[in-house]
């Protein structure tokens, strides 16, 4: 009896298949036959094998450089199902040269960009965009920032809509943008508001214009649009011109041509002279700049007005306009326009040992050549690089008094943490007390009541004592004024704070 219940038990489990065999109207033999070809069938159609070339049309489509900000994650996904979808029922999925075809997101540009014109072929505009693809670089510029309106899109066969994305599983979206996250699309706030303040910013049209918008474009702005990607030439003939930030396409009636700049270059080189008003002259150099800047007008002009704000700039102590200037300079000494290089890699050394930016340093020591390096200027610096890193303050400060050009300015920033740092060596050394003659020649000061009065400044006046052969600093307690002194003034300067 027990072992005729175990096979009961058998038993059971069959007569209950064949309870569940009516309920799917499926014939015995069907049903045997199915249960070892189905599930094959099902894993074949899921695992389909795509050619290579097609999975490197998906990847280059997500990949992060082509992504275009005004083009929505979803909207690039389905398009991409369309093209492919299109392909498979036309047969072409092996023939279609993928390397060379459009991306999605070119696609939709170019769709967004025609509007609602009559319908073009479907060759036609793989073609078109295809000539573009092979022309333009991969990597996208910000000149494909498109914002043109959403138009009704033209209904070629990639817009019919698919139930199943069959990609969907191979994609791996970065881990900063996610689908529904901050993929910029239409439902997007954040990235809607950014450009509602752009489009805002061209609805204002100066009288006697086009009421068009700029980012709307039709057959008859085509000359236009492109006349204004070239470099405009300036009509405005005054000398004087505040600076304002652009916020839209520079207007050729408020720009100075080159012959009115060199003009305005000599003026404000006059009124420096006299008036040495630093405001009004930073804002009318960086309105010259400007005006070069939007010329596109690179010579030994630039050069030379660049040189003249810069060392404008150093003299005020204004370390933010002097990198701006700096960094244009290395652009521009580059294309061997003239000017003086030597003197600004000297300056630029000066300033890495203010910032104590040793990463920088390195790079500029390692691009300097042999001719550079015997130039008089670049060799104080070097030579002053050299002096700190040994903690040499005695030859530190002999080329302190002996700088040439502007670099005394710079050293300027930095001369009184290096004179603190000496303090510290000296109070360590001499003990118990040193005459304050002594740390007057020695730390650079023009004379005892400098010295003192830099002394008395970090807390340090009670250790300061006269006698009949002079005034003494009694180094054994001073040493506890200077090293936290030494400490604060050490924390690396925020390069960041003089922009």
């Amino acid at each position: 009896m027990p072992s005729a219940g175990a096979f009961t038990a058998v038993t059971a489990r069959r007569s209950f298949d064949q309870r569940s065999e009516p309920e799917h109207a499926q014939p015995a033999s069907t049903a045997s036959h199915g249960s070892t070809s189905g599930p094959t069938n099902n894993t074949d159609r899921g695992k389909r094998d795509w050619p290579p070339s097609v999975r490197s049309y998906v990847q280059r489509s997500f990949a992060e450089e082509n992504i275009l900000p005004n083009v929505g994650w979803k909207e690039m996904e389905t398009k991409l199902k369309q093209v492919i979808s299109h392909s498979v029922a036309a047969a072409t999925l092996t023939s279609e040269d993928w390397d060379n075809l459009p991306l999605p997101q070119m696609m939709i540009q170019e769709e967004r960009r025609r509007g609602p014109s009559p319908p073009v072929s479907d060759s036609l505009l793989i073609s078109t965009l295809r000539e573009t693809n092979e022309a333009k670089s991969k990597k996208r510029k910000s000149s494909d920032l498109d914002l043109a309106d959403e138009a009704t899109p033209r209904i070629v066969p990639w817009n019919q809509p698919k139930s199943r994305n069959v990609f969907e599983s191979r994609i791996t979206y970065p881990e900063n943008r996610s689908r529904n996250g901050l993929s910029p699309e239409k439902g997007s706030s954040k990235f809607t508001q950014v450009l509602d303040g752009r489009k805002r910013r061209f609805e204002n049209t100066t009288p006697g214009s086009s009421s068009v918008r700029p980012w709307r474009s039709s057959a008859s702005q085509e000359p236009s649009s492109k006349q204004a990607e070239g470099p405009i030439v300036g009509r405005c003939q005054d000398l004087e011109k505040k600076y304002f930030r652009l916020t839209s396409a520079p207007n050729p009636d408020t720009v100075r041509p080159l012959h009115i700049l060199e003009k305005t270059l000599d003026h404000l080189k006059r009124k420096w002279k006299q008036e040495r008003n630093y405001f009004y002259i930073c804002d009318q150099f960086k309105s010259l700049r400007q005006d070069l800047t939007v010329q596109r007008i690179k010579t030994g002009f630039t050069v030379n007005a660049y040189e003249i704000h810069a060392r404008i700039a150093l003299e005020k102590g204004d370390l933010g306009e002097y990198n701006q200037c700096q960094t244009q300079l290395r652009a521009l000494y580059a294309q061997n326009l003239g000017g003086h290089p030597t003197e600004f890699v000297a300056y630029r050394i000066l300033y890495f040992l203010h910032t104590s930016n040793r990463i920088d340093m390195n790079d500029v020591l390692a691009d300097l050549t042999p001719a550079e390096k015997q130039d008089k200027a670049v060799k104080h610096a070097l030579d002053t690089r050299s002096a700190l890193a040994l903690g040499d303050y005695h030859r530190f400060f002999q080329l302190y008094l002996d700088t040439p050009n502007m670099g005394a300015y710079l050293m300027d920033m930095f001369v009184a943490r290096e004179r603190l740092a000496a303090l510290c060596a000296i109070c360590r050394a001499y003990k118990p007390h040193v005459k304050l003659r002594f740390i007057t020649e020695e730390l650079g000061f023009e004379s005892d009541d400098e010295s003192a009065r830099f002394i008395c400044d970090r807390g340090a006046q009670q250790h300061l004592e006269e006698r009949d052969t002079g005034v003494f600093l009694l180094t054994g307690k001073a040493l506890n004024f200077f090293d936290p002194a030494l400490t604060a003034a050490s924390a690396r300067p925020d390069s960041k704070a003089y922009v």
